[in-house]
């Protein structure tokens, strides 16, 4: 039996406990913490003492040995975003718990430096699946397991910003335009949505999809993230913030 089906097994032998935990301690749900800037989410929510639900697509070294460090309080579950019934299933394995912050982080960078006359379709194609589609639908699938005081947050890309476009890795950037709207529309359609609804750039981050050549450790831009969803709680409404919870121009 894998690591993950017997973490799987342990979970489910134990479901009263896990529920008490998710009703009286603070909790976030990290789809899409696998690696990079969402692995880093989850070990700096754990390091504060929260309880995490932590997914997964296909095998995490990382995140089983952030397991193995914190067993107590941190959940892990199979999800592939691009597929609608895979988080709808999550959404069935999580019914009655309460989260404090759901927060959606899947992106994709495929030829960065193309333009659309040389770009492949598919890199276009299969980004705006999953960097703006995908999250979206995650949101609407989830967002009722969300406090009325907590915050649901889409990680974007200060790239997403039309306003302050200079045509860098513009097929990327188009899709995380694509995701700002999209989110937009979102909370168009929910006026009365008392949580705090954010779009989240963290700053180019050095991590396999940023590269070498961006400008932040991991250790610069996430713990001011986490510090910056927290300030938000209990404000309602849709922000495209910095990792210092300063408003980007859309």
């Amino acid at each position: 039996m894998s690591m993950a089906a017997r973490r799987s097994a342990r979970l489910g032998s134990d479901s009263t406990l896990i529920e008490e935990i998710f009703m009286t301690q603070q909790t976030a749900l990290i789809v899409g913490a696998s690696r990079g800037l969402g692995l880093a989410l989850a070990e700096e929510w754990l390091g504060r003492g929260w309880h995490v639900v932590a997914t997964m697509r296909g095998d995490a070294p990382g995140l089983d040995d952030l397991h193995a460090r914190f067993s107590d309080r941190l959940e892990i579950e199979h999800v592939d975003i691009r597929d609608a019934s895979s988080v709808r299933d999550l959404g069935a394995r999580l019914q009655g718990r309460r989260l404090d912050v759901l927060f959606v982080n899947a992106g994709i960078a495929r030829s960065n430096d193309k333009t659309p006359v040389d770009a492949a379709e598919q890199d276009f194609v299969d980004m705006m699946l999953t960097n703006a589609l995908s999250p979206v639908r995650t949101v609407e699938m989830l967002a009722s397991l969300v406090r009325e005081n907590g915050v649901i947050a889409i990680m974007t890309s200060e790239l997403g910003s039309i306003a302050d476009s200079t045509g860098f890795w513009p097929l990327y950037s188009s899709s995380k335009a694509a995701l700002n709207m999209l989110m937009k529309g979102y909370a168009a359609h929910h006026p009365g949505d008392p949580r705090a609804l954010l779009l989240v750039a963290p700053g180019w981050v050095r991590t396999e999809m940023g590269g070498d050549e961006a400008t932040l450790s991991i250790e610069e831009s996430i713990p001011h993230v986490v510090d910056m969803v927290e300030a938000n709680r209990g404000k309602p409404g849709l922000r495209y913030l910095d990792r210092f919870n300063r408003e980007l121009p859309w």
